[in-house]
């Protein structure tokens, strides 16, 4: 297990009383599984309120690859503004986005999807996003609490105190925490342990997607950005200008394809994984042949099932749920803006409430409920758009897109939802909370 210790971590040399804007009690502990994105957002948040954070993240270091993830509209705008990240985002964006066509077996232009419709306002790889975060959650504003990062452990038991919740791992000693939140996906470990397991609370939507960074092999095959479609099956490929300067870097593939079942793999087998997706493709035309011998030299490989996860109550106890873990839509359904969001408005009310997290978690959860709910039924339609089941269907699809009012229709509709919370000013509220007590 690797530890990341940072100097001046309040277990050392930090005095608790010298933390500035906070109304959280002193030596306030929180541990956060899952260091992606939620997580290390509100590490960040925590710190700055003077929680004394420890995020938790399976995997020996912050992932890589993956695929590109994209903010929209004046929340999510707002809270990166607030966090301070917006500009450094926007020098790491994959660029301004480029139109991807939609051809047929031939190779000929079917539609063309506008970049503003993938890529929102901007638009940035997951794992850059995780790497900003991390590193941005590790400099606080003055007389911030710096957190703890453990990589390569994960949670065996949570068990709940009169005065806390006692953590056991894999790897490391058992320890115990004011509070725990689960920021650890759709396949929470945190929500299995404290909540329900996951078949309770996760919906499969009739599709799975995957992403792939295409080997230096690949030729021109993602020279230009297109996707091709059969019914139930989309295959595309491109390059992003940002990443034109990598050495090998030839383009990217992003497949969605339909399964009215749930298909078996080993998550954590990634060549379990590659055999499901060649399986979905055989005999596809076009130049996915090619495409699924990409797949097989592949390195990394993100590959999931568009899922919904709903929970009944998103808190039990001193335990919560964010991001993915909590309201989770696995495309389309502005999970990493939601994600944001949800963690400044949970280390906001949790700052304002002070030891009552109770009365924290219960309006977390009232204010973020109606958003969160409407970004998941945006996106409840993904597969089907991007895979539609019949020819009919496709080709109603690329009428659509062929139309200019109707792809603008679609694309205030993604602004109106990304839009539709009113957010607090926490970090004044808070300080001027902090300033009455003095």
């Amino acid at each position: 297990m690797t530890y990341e210790m940072t100097a001046g971590h309040p277990t050392t040399d930090r005095p608790d009383r010298a933390r500035g804007e906070r109304t959280a009690a002193p030596q306030r502990t929180v541990l956060i599984s899952g260091a992606s994105v939620a997580g290390p957002a509100l590490a960040y948040w925590l710190g700055r309120y003077g929680y004394r954070t420890t995020v938790i993240e399976l995997a020996p270091a912050l992932r890589g690859g993956g695929f590109a993830v994209d903010f929209r509209g004046a929340a999510h705008r707002a809270v990166l503004e607030r966090m301070g990240v917006l500009d450094a985002i926007r020098r790491h964006r994959t660029g301004p986005g480029t139109p991807m066509t939609f051809i047929d077996r031939q190779g000929r232009d079917l539609a063309t999807l506008p970049p503003e419709f993938a890529a929102g306002e901007v638009e940035i790889l997951r794992s850059e996003l995780s790497r900003l975060l991390h590193q941005h959650s590790l400099t606080p504003p003055d007389r911030g609490v710096i957190p703890e990062y453990l990589f390569g452990d994960s949670l065996t038991s949570l068990t709940e105190t009169a005065d806390g919740v006692h953590v056991t791992f894999e790897r490391g000693a058992p320890r115990t925490f004011d509070l725990v939140i689960g920021a650890d996906g759709l396949h929470s470990t945190v929500r299995r342990l404290a909540f329900a397991p996951e078949e309770r609370c996760v919906s499969h939507l009739g599709y799975y997607f995957a992403a792939w960074d295409l080997p230096a092999g690949a030729g021109d095959l993602g020279a230009r950005p297109v996707g091709y479609g059969e019914p139930g099956r989309l295959a595309t490929v491109g390059r992003l200008p940002r990443r034109a300067g990598e050495p090998g870097y030839t383009g990217e593939a992003f497949c969605v394809f339909a399964s009215e079942g749930e298909l078996p793999y080993e998550r954590r087998d990634i060549r379990s994984q590659k055999r499901v997706i060649a399986r979905a493709y055989e005999g596809a035309g076009w130049r996915t042949p090619e495409l699924l011998d990409a797949l097989w030299q592949a390195d990394d490989l993100y590959f999931d099932s568009i899922s919904r996860v709903e929970v009944p109550h998103w808190s039990t106890g001193r335990t919560a749920l964010l991001g993915d873990a909590a309201y989770g839509a696995t495309l389309g359904g502005m999970g990493t803006g939601s994600a944001i969001v949800g963690a400044y408005v949970l280390a906001g009310e949790l700052a304002l409430a002070g030891a009552d997290h109770r009365t924290a978690f219960a309006r977390y959860e009232q204010k973020l409920r109606p958003y969160v709910t409407r970004c998941q039924d945006g996106g409840r339609g993904a597969g089907e758009f991007f895979a539609p089941a019949t020819q009919e269907a496709i080709d109603a699809r690329n009428t659509a897109l062929n139309t200019p009012s109707t792809v603008t229709a679609m694309l205030q509709q993604g602004h109106d939802i990304s839009a539709a919370i009113t957010l607090e000013d926490y970090p004044s509220l808070i300080a001027g909370a902090a300033g009455r007590r003095r």
